[in-house]
Formats: structure tokens, C-alpha cells, sequence
């Protein structure tokens, strides 16, 4: 437990630093609220409608897959750095790691072919 400790100093010493910055800047910050500054902001553009006005559903299907497969693919990056390991051993490892990550590549292929069929990549 002991080798936990300075990664949890680390932790508070970050939190503490945050949120005493947070806190030394709201309390010692000039507060002199202009309409300007009280107005929303959009892209130096004047937003022309509602904040609350619906999405296209579309966008967040798309949104969720991307950060899916993101996701999935991030679990390539450890197989990869261990590659050159498993296939200079020659054993038995190198052969489970290989098909281990075919059957990964096979289902995340899978996958992505089953969201492309039912049209979630398509932008009308």
C-alpha cells in the first residue's frame, strides 16, 4: 500500500491546486457584469435561435459510434507494443495472442459492417 502513497500525494496536491486556483480567481476576480459579457456566446456569431431547440438524432448515432470504435481500436496499441515479443518467443503465447486479437479484429469488423448495413454512418 505504501507505493500507493505518492500517487495519491500527487492526486490531492493536483485537486488542492485546481481548486485553489478556481477558488483564489472567483474570489479576488473583478466581477463587473456588462450585457455584453452576460449575452451567449456562439462562435463570435449571434445566436440566432433557441439553446434548447432538438438535434438530429443523427449526429449523436454518429458521435457514438465514432468514440466505440475509438475505443476499441485504443486496445490495439498494447497487443502492438508486445507484438515483437510474443513472435520472438515462439511459443504457445505468440499463437493465442495472434488469434486472440483476430478474433477481436473479426468481431470490432463485424461490428462496423452491422452499423454500415443499417445505415447509422449514412448522412442525409
Amino acid at each position: 500500500m505504501q507505493h500507493y502513497l505518492p500517487v495519491l500525494i500527487m492526486t490531492l496536491a493536483a485537486v488542492a491546486f485546481a481548486g485553489g486556483s478556481l477558488l483564489i480567481s472567483f474570489l479576488l476576480g473583478p466581477k463587473r457584469p456588462t450585457p455584453e459579457k452576460l449575452a451567449p456566446y456562439e462562435c463570435g456569431i449571434v445566436p440566432l435561435e433557441d439553446a434548447r431547440k432538438s438535434i438530429f438524432v443523427r449526429y449523436y448515432l454518429v458521435a457514438m459510434l465514432f468514440i466505440l470504435f475509438d475505443m476499441e481500436i485504443v486496445f490495439l496499441i498494447p497487443w502492438a507494443v508486445v507484438f515483437r515479443q510474443l513472435t520472438f518467443t515462439g511459443s504457445k503465447v505468440a499463437l493465442f495472442g495472434l488469434i486472440e486479437m483476430g478474433i477481436f479484429l473479426a468481431i470490432l469488423i463485424l461490428g462496423y459492417v452491422y452499423a454500415w448495413r443499417k445505415g447509422a454512418l449514412e448522412w442525409d
